[in-house]
This record gives C-alpha cells, sequence and structure tokens, in this order.
C-alpha cells in the first residue's frame, strides 16, 4: 500500500518540479507512532530553501486533495536531503564522484557489509570507493546491484 502511496505521489510532484527546476530525491510514506507521513524529499544544483519546499508542498498539497488517493490521515512534509543525501540513482553516484559515502550492501564484500570513504570512480556497473585503514588506503570494487544504501557521508578531517 505505501507503495501505491510513494508511485502516486512522485506522480503527482513531478511536473511541479519539473516546473519549478528542481529534482525529486526520495519520497517515503512512513508511519511513525500513531501519524502517518508522507516526506518529499528535493534539490537541485544551487540546494534548496524553504520558500522552494513551501511551493512544493502548496502545490502537491491542492493535487493530493484533489485526487485524494491517501485513504489514512497525514502529514505532508517537504524538504531537502540534507548533507547526507541519500544516493538512489545511478547518477547520484556520479554526480557524487570525489566525495565521501556511506555504503551499505546486501551481503559482505572483503569480509565486511558497511563502507565509508571517497567515492573514486563508478561506471554504471561498479561503485569504487577509496577507503583509509588506519594510515594506508584501500580501493574497494562494490557491484552496484549489491548496494542495499548509499548515502553522501559528512567528514569532520
Amino acid at each position: 500500500m505505501s507503495s501505491k502511496v510513494v508511485e502516486t505521489a512522485s506522480e503527482m510532484v513531478q511536473p511541479i518540479l519539473d516546473n519549478l527546476q528542481l529534482e525529486l530525491v526520495d519520497i517515503e510514506f512512513v508511519k511513525e507512532g500513531q501519524n502517518w507521513f508522507l516526506r518529499v524529499f528535493i534539490d537541485s544544483d544551487d540546494g534548496v530553501d524553504i520558500e522552494e519546499c513551501a511551493k512544493v508542498s502548496e502545490a502537491l498539497s491542492e493535487k493530493l486533495d484533489e485526487a485524494d488517493p491517501i485513504q489514512q490521515n497525514y502529514f505532508l512534509e517537504v524538504s531537502s536531503p540534507g548533507a547526507e543525501r541519500p544516493l538512489k540513482k545511478e547518477a547520484d553516484f556520479t554526480k557524487a564522484l570525489g566525495k565521501n559515502v556511506y555504503i551499505k550492501t546486501y551481503e559482505p564484500i572483503e569480509g565486511n557489509k558497511e563502507f565509508e570513504g571517497k567515492l573514486s570512480a563508478f561506471d554504471g556497473e561498479t561503485v569504487e570507493i577509496t577507503v583509509t585503514i588506519k594510515t594506508r588506503q584501500k580501493k574497494i570494487q562494490i557491484p552496484y546491484e549489491k548496494i542495499a544504501k548509499a548515502r553522501l557521508a559528512v567528514s569532520f578531517n
């Protein structure tokens, strides 16, 4: 049910974002405690501000009210993905080249399922990250289809 809500909301928000030259990063429909939340994460090359989030929220809210695709009561939240933006699509990985990333895999690679390091290469099939172990650097190849979750990682070095 929640995947249908996400799909419908995605179809509704895309023309709004195209019109404002913004990018859809992610949508989630989740229950937290007693409440349901429809969260829409948007971005652009220059980042997004509160006014852009408000414009998208207003326009999407109108469309959702008209079509009424969600049965239960929910809160609509539109925001930026923040500093630790998720990497969902191939284009996200390409944009993140040279940046610090956190990657979690479905199965162990070289004995680990979690990696943090600099995204050094991506060819559409394999992600290469450079991790620092004590003082030495090591390149790790991760098959794209084995990635369960990936995001930008804030580094305090």
